[in-house]
């Protein structure tokens, strides 16, 4: 018997797959416990346009994130921290403090947690963070590192 699975099933399959298993194991697992439904042209239907839904959602966010992406590495942001002889700075530049500073300066939002900083920022000078936008698109972002 054909069906599509509604959830991810152990050693079966994953969600809004068709997958074909014995009549018995259909009736009385899966169909009862709500984790698939029966593959008639109707449900196969719905399946088709709930996937091509997702991909036209998924190709937009793409899309959306490869130009916020020209923006991020069209701008610079400037940090300005404490200190000392040698350029040597009291603390260190954070992903959050970029964060804000993209914010502060350029209105770009850009979450903390998709600054990647290698090792943390504790000198003065450029450097080039990468910003992951999305699991596809990365950019890079120009941070100067000044002193007050």
């Amino acid at each position: 018997m054909k069906v599509i699975l509604l959830k991810d099933v152990k050693a079966q399959g994953k969600k809004d797959e068709i997958i074909n298993v014995s009549d018995g194991y259909a009736r009385n697992f899966l169909l009862p416990k709500g984790l698939a439904v029966e593959a008639t042209p109707k449900n196969l239907n719905e399946i088709k346009q709930k996937l091509a839904n997702q991909a036209h959602i998924a190709a937009e966010e793409l899309a959306e994130a490869k130009a916020y992406a020209e923006k991020v590495k069209e701008v610079s942001v400037t940090v300005r921290l404490k200190a000392g002889e040698g350029g040597r700075t009291f603390g260190s530049v954070s992903a959050k403090e970029i964060a804000e500073a993209a914010k502060d300066q350029h209105g770009l939002q850009i979450d903390k947690k998709k600054v990647v900083l290698p090792e943390p920022i504790k000198a003065l000078g450029n450097y080039q963070v990468t910003v992951r936008l999305h699991p596809e698109v990365s950019a890079e972002l120009k941070v100067t590192v000044e002193a007050e």
